[in-house]
């Protein structure tokens, strides 16, 4: 099955709507329905409804030899061109009526030939984190039985995502054959898109398919979809893709989908993936381009230091050519030289300095291409690529609350960079940080953490450690407390996430006050 593999739990802000006409994803008019054929060869398949292109008109000039776009809707595509690709063929057939292009400019930032250090720069309104409520110290006692509150009834879902539901279950058996065909609609037909994507597909082949799928799927839930997609067309601009190049990626998509999907496909529901496509689209280009108007598409830099903490993790420091704006508890997409058009995600390990130096904590993983070069390869004078920030686990100075912190392995660096952040604001606070790992080799930066709790009277850490204790770490949350004025924050890997989030729930934290970022992007699950 397509399943949501993205938590999708940004921040909330009002609606995007995609301008005129009635609400988020409401057609202004229906596009013309389509034939229901199969294709025979993805060069030669059926003609879907064509996708009309969105966002800017003109392209935008980037003294990097290349262009500052938006991007394709694919939260976890990890590609980035060499060199700007040829522009998608513009739909030649009926369209799609969408939003008038927005237009932007930005002034290029040539590569220096020395990076200079970048002062701390204030980071972009929109990546704060909801608030928390009243103070309240911990205390060993028994956690009272979590009172529930009545369900509330799920909204019934629209028209169009019923359809598009439907399709996904039809799909679903059949996910791999979609995301090759997919892939080989996109390839023979736009040729001059392949260069977007890694020479090597075999990690990665299903995330872009998958990602838009997600993102179809939670159509109705504006709330954290229109964030998400901000948060992805500001991300993904360092990827390389045009506005125009949408068309080509949902007329595949469709394609893919209607062979697949015989059974219930139509010409309505073709015409609702057209409206739902094409308004994901249009909030990702304008998103990308409002953050043209404020910040590069990529930031390079050096590495100033490589310290091996233990055979497998190494702490990266790095100067970027320019500032680089973020919130503790942050993370970003990251790019070796030895490994062109490969992204991983690493969280960064401090908040922001007054040098502008970037740490991150890395572990050298399984046939993990970007974390082995970093941890075995990297040395100072190496230079890579940043992505911009992103990520929800920040904190809200304007609350009281306490944070209670869960860190597993080298999930620890972004909750040490939280303790930092509320350091530094000078607000007493209670902080109470888990430090979970398998053995005490594994606790390669509790120095750091204990010199932490010294200094600060209202910071306590306790490490868990699996083999002595024979507790896992969101086990031994439930002997402390309570946490009921409590916000939670978890990083780690992916299996510890979801069991913290379940035992957290199941000592009465609500959901709405429990932060973590997407499984699939925390540096835990990074190779």
């Amino acid at each position: 099955m397509f399943e949501a593999r993205h938590s999708m739990d940004a921040p909330t802000t009002t609606s995007a709507d995609s301008g005129g006409g009635g609400g988020w994803f409401t057609p202004r008019k229906t596009p013309p329905p389509g034939t229901s054929t199969d294709q025979e060869a993805p060069s030669e398949g059926r003609k879907v409804t064509p996708i009309r292109p969105v966002g800017r008109s003109e392209r935008i000039a980037d003294d990097r030899s290349e262009t500052v776009p938006a991007q394709s809707a694919a939260p976890a595509a990890e590609a980035a061109p060499q060199a700007r690709p040829t522009p998608a063929p513009a739909a030649q057939t009926a369209t799609v009526p969408g939003p008038r292009p927005r237009q932007a400019t930005q002034d290029g930032n040539a590569r220096p030939s020395q990076p200079s250090p970048a002062p701390t720069a204030r980071p972009h309104a929109d990546q704060q984190a909801p608030s928390g409520n009243a103070d309240h110290a911990p205390r060993a006692a028994q956690q009272a039985p979590r009172a529930e509150a009545p369900a509330r009834p799920e909204p019934e879902a629209s028209p169009d995502t019923r359809l598009i539901r439907r399709t996904l279950q039809e799909v679903g058996p059949d996910a791999d054959k979609v995301t090759s065909y997919f892939y080989a609609l996109l390839f023979v037909r736009h040729p001059e898109l392949r260069p977007l994507f890694p020479a090597s597909m075999d990690t990665q082949r299903d995330r872009l398919l998958k990602a838009l799928l997600t993102a179809a799927e939670h159509a109705d839930n504006k709330d954290v979809l229109v964030p998400y997609l901000k948060n992805l067309g500001r991300g993904h601009r360092k990827y390389g893709t045009q506005p125009e190049h949408y068309p080509a990626v949902g007329e595949c998509l469709i394609g893919a989908l209607s062979r697949y999907a015989s059974t219930t496909w139509d010409g309505e529901t073709e015409a609702a993936w057209v409206r739902t496509y094409t308004t994901i689209s249009q909030v990702m280009i304008d998103a990308a381009a409002e953050d043209e108007l404020r910040a590069p598409a990529w930031w390079y830099a050096e590495v100033v230091s490589h310290d091996l903490r233990t055979p497998d993790i190494a702490v990266v420091t790095v100067r970027p050519d320019q500032p680089y704006p973020f919130l503790a508890g942050q993370y970003t997409s990251l790019e070796t030289p030895w490994w062109p058009r490969i992204w991983r995600h690493y969280s960064f390990a401090s908040s922001p300095r007054s040098d502008g130096l970037l740490s991150f904590h890395v572990k050298a993983v399984p046939a993990g291409w970007v974390s082995n070069a970093l941890v075995h390869r990297a040395r100072p004078g190496d230079v890579l690529r940043l992505g911009p920030p992103a990520g929800s686990m920040t904190v809200d100075h304007n609350s009281d609350s306490g944070l209670l912190c869960l860190g597993g392995g080298t999930g620890i660096a972004p909750i040490k960079a939280l303790v930092e952040d509320v350091a530094e604001h000078g607000h007493r606070r209670p902080v109470e940080v888990f430090y979970g790992a398998r053995t005490d080799h594994d606790l390669y930066d509790i120095d750091t953490m204990l010199r932490l709790q010294q200094s600060h009277p209202w910071l306590a850490v306790r490490p868990i450690i699996d083999q002595r204790a024979h507790l896992q770490l969101p086990d031994a949350v439930r002997e402390y407390g309570p946490w009921n004025e409590y916000d939670a924050y978890l990083s780690g890997p992916p299996g510890m996430i979801r069991n913290g989030v379940d035992a957290l729930r199941d000592i009465g934290i609500p959901r709405s006050r429990i932060r973590h970022d997407s499984v699939e992007e925390l540096v835990a699950t990074g190779s």
